[in-house]
């Protein structure tokens, strides 16, 4: 029996950049290798990073980036056809506000972003429909990412393994493997206090329940949510699982 392909690839230029397949689902078959990966943006790629990912295939990204986030990394591979579905960042300045007013602490941190990813759900579920539109059509070897690949594209991540069938407990294992591979970024808001740079800097269960809280209290259930809110019917979600998974 052949090994299975590596989960992470190190690249030099850019972190967390990891494949979702390989994972078991419900329904007994597995999420096909080198189809869907995910990971922080494209624009620090080295000349050998640029080899290793042209090897894989990748044609297209899907980018949750902000206008100015993309602007200051535009992806460095012009065979790559980037589709912007973008996502304003909005906590770090709500953590300068807060330090303005002297409020900021670590738990303060945690709440802002929690609040964030329940607002995925509450004010961003058009940019996750929309990749579902495009997952929909043939375009793999494909890649999600956002900055730091780890919040808007973890989201994404975990609806896309959800949508496959993979069970809760897997998705919530691949989620945190963003913190054994996500290299932070030192400049970034290195004015914050350092509780609240890891905060920011990693990722906790607390951030995709808290997501998975507002599906609940918008839509009611997660099934709910792909259905009414990201236009995935029992055939999409058919249609999907054929082109994702293993035969």
């Amino acid at each position: 029996m052949s090994a299975s392909p590596a989960r992470h690839l190190a690249l030099q230029g850019a972190s967390n950049f990891r494949d979702l397949g390989g994972y078991p689902t419900t329904d007994g078959r597995a999420t096909r290798w080198r189809h869907i990966f995910r990971s922080n943006h494209l624009g620090q790629l080295t000349t050998a990073d640029v080899e290793i990912v042209r090897a894989l295939g990748v044609r297209s990204a899907f980018d949750f980036r902000g206008l100015e986030e993309r602007a200051a990394g535009v992806c460095v591979m012009n065979e790559i056809t980037v589709h912007s579905l973008p996502i304003e960042p909005t906590v770090v300045a709500a953590l300068r506000a807060e330090l303005a007013r002297g409020t900021l602490t670590a738990p303060v941190a945690l709440e802002l972003m929690r609040e964030s990813y329940r607002n995925y759900v509450r004010r961003n579920t058009h940019s996750f429909r929309a990749l579902f539109g495009h997952l929909l059509e043939d375009r793999a070897p494909l890649v999600i990412h956002c900055t730091a690949g780890k919040d808007r594209t973890g989201f994404a991540s975990a609806l896309i393994l959800h949508a496959l069938g993979v069970p809760d407990d897997v998705i919530a294992e691949d989620y945190l493997l963003t913190n054994r591979h996500y290299k932070r970024d030192a400049s970034n808001a290195s004015d914050l206090p350092a509780d609240v740079l890891d905060a920011i800097g990693s990722v906790e269960a607390s951030y995709l329940a808290a997501a998975f809280e507002a599906v609940g209290s918008e839509y009611g259930d997660l099934d709910a949510y792909l259905r009414d809110g990201l236009n995935l019917g029992a055939t999409e979600r058919t249609a999907l699982k054929e082109r994702y998974l293993e035969s």
